[in-house]
């Protein structure tokens, strides 16, 4: 009884620590908690982006991991490429901001 008790303590053990380590972040994949947090972000740079009236109309991609911003799409002018970085740095949570976005 007291082995079978010691078998079914270490496989819980053992399924909790196999359950931890696939949430865990490495470098080319992201945790759980920094996906939605990557989400969160994103989305609120979307809608500052669409808010701001001379970026409202133009085609600006937004993607983030682990808190990097990158911006990619075509803007109309260097003006449009410098604010929407500054909108995008402004966001909560944001780390930094890779600017790809190119003028058309």
């Amino acid at each position: 009884m007291a082995r079978l008790q010691r078998v079914f303590s270490f496989l819980v053990i053992l399924g909790l620590a196999v359950t931890f380590l696939g949430c865990a972040a490495t470098q080319k994949h992201e945790s759980t908690g920094q996906y939605v947090d990557d989400s969160v972000i994103t989305s609120k740079v979307k809608a500052n982006i669409f808010e701001e009236p001379t970026l409202k109309t133009l085609q600006i991609n937004v993607k983030t991991f682990k808190g990097v911003v990158q911006l990619s799409g075509f803007v109309d002018s260097p003006q449009s490429v410098t604010r929407a970085g500054q909108v995008a740095a402004g966001i909560e949570g944001v780390k930094s901001v890779e600017n790809d976005l190119l003028i058309k």
